[in-house]
């Protein structure tokens, strides 16, 4: 019997995890997120399946991005009837994206009829009614339980300190004979909120992400950077406008304008949150005291309220995300989505790339053929919302904020392995990060390094019949 490895997603690309599991006559599916960036990739996420949906036994998902949960409905539209098993965490933060992301499926699909698409009849990937279906398919598993599927098999959750409930999965085979570690998205040390990634001691297979493979995140000093944003759109009176990833990085943003007003080195400035779901996932993050660092817990215990700093408003209805555009700055404006393609934070963009007093920050990584990665790259005009917009706003990028570790916070996770994984599998990175990260994998530990192309499927290891 052969247990294989097979990879249909966010192989040689950032977004669309998907891998398949194969185990004697069981079937599971690690993660099952959408493709994002330019058109080819988005129109992926229509394609069928290369599996048949109705033969997965269960669905592990390791957070509630929607790179890694976003194409779940399409799968149980296509047949699946099993479990999908995730933290506490995970399913809170999944209540609030998947019927977001149908609200906004429909909303593009209604853009496209009208205003006319190459399709004959947009449909979108999935409704919000398709969304809330889903959830009910979606049990939650704490950390450090293992979960036995059968015959000294199991499955465990560790922390991944990529967002709230973030988790990679360690599977077991043959009473832990032979282990297989999906990582999942690694996150960063001493980032603000959340716990850190935990140490992992072994692993005869990994899969792990490479993202940032092939650099490092400039050391900055975020209170600094936030405070000199800040003091530049005192002086010139203009809008900060942040494309936020609604869950992680607004959260993330927040604990630190806190942190600046506890240490009086914050301007008197509006802060909105324009974003529903950011909204709702900023109470779950405050909610989630499971998952609290040690900084975290001090704040709360104290009384506290560090996801709220003062001048906070919370724009939850559209009236009110439409009244923002009427004031004038000084003004921070905190929407999704986090790099542009979508969402409210276009409208704001609209009406306010053309003034050189505008900054526009963007807090984490940019796919290929976002607007996000157009702006970061200096394009000097872009369309937004169908018009196109002259840009002479400021652009910058908080790179102390991304979720993702560099290329020396992956090597300090992996320093924790005792022996080398017999095998490495890179996913989640564009191929120049993927090349360089296994190019120092190889050269600086001997490590064993597979980069899998999109359905690849490898053999991890053999059971012989008894």
């Amino acid at each position: 019997m052969t247990t294989s490895l097979g990879f249909f997603g966010a192989a040689r690309t950032v977004t669309g995890s998907c891998h398949l599991l194969r185990h004697g006559d069981r079937q599971i599916l690690v993660d099952c997120g959408i493709f994002q960036g330019s058109r080819a990739l988005r129109d992926q996420n229509y394609d069928d399946f290369p599996f048949d949906p109705r033969e997965i036994d269960f669905v592990v998902a390791t957070h509630a991005h929607q790179d890694h949960i976003g194409r779940i409905p399409r799968l149980i539209q296509h047949g699946f009837q099993g479990k999908v098993f995730a933290t506490r965490a995970t399913i809170g933060l999944a209540k609030v994206a998947l019927p977001d992301a149908g609200r906004l499926q429909e909303e593009e699909a209604r853009r496209a009829r009208k205003h006319g698409s190459r399709h004959a009849d947009p449909q979108p990937l999935f409704t919000e009614e398709d969304a809330y279906a889903a959830l009910q398919f979606f049990e939650p598993m704490p950390y450090h339980q293992p979960h036995s599927f059968g015959n000294g098999d199991w499955f465990e959750f560790f922390h991944a300190g990529h967002i709230l409930g973030s988790a990679f999965a360690s599977f077991g085979f043959n009473a832990g004979e032979h282990t297989l570690l999906m990582g999942g998205d690694l996150g960063r040390y001493d980032s603000p909120i959340i716990r850190d990634p935990e140490p992992i001691r072994r692993a005869d297979s990994l899969v792990i992400e490479s993202t940032y493979g092939d650099r490092l995140h400039p050391a900055e000093d975020i209170l600094a950077r936030l405070e000199e944003i800040l003091r530049q759109s005192m002086q010139t009176g203009g809008a900060v406008i942040v494309p936020s990833f609604s869950i992680g990085r607004t959260q993330e943003l927040l604990y630190h304008l806190w942190e600046l007003q506890e240490a009086g080195r914050m301007p008197r400035i509006p802060i909105y949150v324009d974003s529903p779901m950011a909204i709702s996932a900023t109470q779950l993050y405050a909610q989630s005291k499971e998952e609290h660092d040690e900084d975290m817990q001090a704040a709360i215990a104290a009384g506290n309220r560090a996801l709220e700093p003062g001048g906070i408003i919370f724009a939850r209805d559209r009236e009110t995300s439409k009244a923002i555009n009427r004031h004038e700055g000084p003004i921070v404006i905190i929407a999704g989505s986090g790099m542009a393609n979508g969402g409210r934070v276009q409208h704001h963009l609209l009406h306010r790339l053309g003034r050189p007093e505008t900054q526009v920050v963007f807090t984490g990584y940019q796919a290929q053929g976002t607007l996000g990665r157009d702006l970061l790259e200096g394009a000097e005009r872009v369309r937004v919302v169908g018009q196109e917009v002259a840009v002479r706003a400021s652009v910058t990028r908080l790179q102390s904020l991304s979720a993702h570790a560099d290329q020396n916070e992956i090597l300090r996770w992996l320093s924790h392995f005792e022996t080398p994984p017999k095998t490495t599998y890179l996913v989640h990175g564009e191929p120049d990060a993927q090349d360089a990260l296994q190019r120092k994998l190889q050269q600086e530990l001997g490590w064993n390094v597979v980069i899998p192309d999109h359905g690849d499927v490898y053999a991890l290891f053999r059971e012989e019949a008894a």
